[in-house]
């Protein structure tokens, strides 16, 4: 059975152009796993239920493998997870048949590639941050400034459990990173 990748790295990304690689493959919609997340690592919900899916004789059709994984680790450790499955793996983009030591090979040189791929585009996005700051275009994010009173109020409410914790940082307009590192620095 063929089973479909999808991935973009931001929600405002459109994944059409993949969805029809997959229709022309004759790939069923309904096996079809969609994430809008960054491939930086493999935290992606549909990911995961795809690795769950797939089973012995299946095939998994990516458009490009920088579409599954964007560091060399995480891809041999993806396809070897299949291989040991008995699944196989294939990239439209690169031609890549992993049942073969030369597509391995290809495999791990293109992921290469992908991983570089990835640490350019950072590169390029610390410059163009730099150059902003530099010409006073960009300043980063606001900071948030929560009134000290408020959020020792709604800690308080929390601590005693009259809120839950989501409740609190809804309360103060913070996510929980900045929330709980808030409290801890005013000692609540």
């Amino acid at each position: 059975m063929k089973v479909g990748y999808v991935r973009c790295s931001t929600v405002e990304q459109n994944e059409e152009r993949q969805l029809r690689m997959m229709a022309e493959q004759g790939i069923d919609a309904k096996r079809i796993y969609t994430d809008k997340a960054s491939g930086k690592n493999t935290d992606r919900p549909a990911f995961h239920k795809m690795m769950n899916y797939v089973r012995e004789g299946d095939t998994v059709i990516v458009e490009s493998i920088s579409r599954i994984a964007r560091n060399t680790r995480d891809l041999l450790s993806i396809v070897e997870q299949l291989t040991a499955k008995g699944v196989e793996f294939v990239s439209i983009k690169e031609q890549i048949d992993t049942t073969t030591p030369q597509g391995k090979f290809m495999l791990t040189v293109f992921g290469a590639l992908a991983e570089l791929e990835r640490e350019n585009i950072l590169e390029r996005q610390r410059e163009g941050i730099a150059i902003a700051r530099e010409q006073g275009k960009y300043k980063g994010r606001k900071p948030i400034n929560a009134d000290p009173e408020q959020l020792a109020a709604v800690c308080a409410r929390w601590r005693a459990g009259e809120l839950t914790a989501r409740a609190a940082m809804q309360e103060v307009g913070m996510k929980p990173n900045t929330f709980y590192r808030r409290v801890k620095e005013a000692g609540l």
